[in-house]
């Protein structure tokens, strides 16, 4: 089962460079940018990650980053399921 939520966060980077978007000059270092919460199993880790890799890229500065971690427990709530069957 998979799991799929997102955030529409400011971020602040490490980026050096400015960016000019239709000739007006702004920092890509506190800008809008959108956070992605994506749990999946192991079978679908590589798969997710290429995924993400080839349809985010631009080359430009602030492409983002994938950060891979694993998830020991899940929990839900209301039933107190838990681990894969609360993704349920």
């Amino acid at each position: 089962m998979n799991f799929f939520s997102y955030w529409d966060v400011t971020g602040v980077g490490n980026e050096k460079e400015g960016h000019v978007y239709r000739g007006i000059s702004y920092s890509t270092s506190d800008i809008q940018r959108r956070f992605l919460s994506i749990v999946v199993s192991d079978a679908f880790l590589e798969r997710t990650v290429q995924v993400i890799l080839k349809t985010a890229y631009t080359g430009e500065v602030g492409d983002g980053k994938v950060f891979v971690s694993d998830v020991s427990e899940a929990y839900r709530i209301r039933t107190g399921e838990r681990d894969e069957i609360s993704l349920k």
